[in-house]
């Protein structure tokens, strides 16, 4: 008998042709997103449940009345960049150049102010926190 044994065909399975089509489309995404700014300042948001503090701290407070603060002793606007940076050169102590700065602003302070500081300390690369209270429990019943 002439009976001849068949080809096994071996399953393949090329990936090219995936590979194209999710090149394509992870290029039609990126060409097609809108890309994301970073903020100019640099905000430091403190966790509540945190409890450590930065190593050397000095804060800034601003009222709703827009009389500043720094550490306690009253300011004017114009002087507070030359307050700042004094207080910066008074917390840096040996190697340790980390100056961390509070920013404490009343709730109904404009936020003008607010900005201000903050600007005043990315121009001196100072790290920022914000301080806020934590937020009110509300009773669920």
């Amino acid at each position: 008998m002439g009976l001849k044994r068949r080809q096994r065909v071996e399953p393949e399975f090329s990936l090219a042709a995936m590979i194209d089509v999710i090149f394509l489309l992870l290029m039609f995404f990126m060409l097609t997103s809108n890309f994301v700014t970073p903020n100019a300042l640099n905000l430091q948001l403190p966790s509540s449940s945190s409890k450590s503090m930065a190593s050397s701290t000095f804060s800034v407070s601003v009222k709703a009345d827009g009389t500043f603060y720094v550490e306690r002793d009253p300011v004017a606007r114009e002087a507070l960049e030359n307050a700042i940076k004094a207080m910066i050169r008074k917390k840096t102590v040996g190697d340790d150049k980390s100056v961390t700065l509070t920013v404490s602003a009343d709730k109904s302070a404009v936020i003008d102010n607010v900005v201000f500081i903050l600007d005043i300390a990315n121009r001196l690369k100072v790290k920022t926190i914000l301080a806020t209270n934590p937020p009110e429990k509300v009773d669920a019943r």
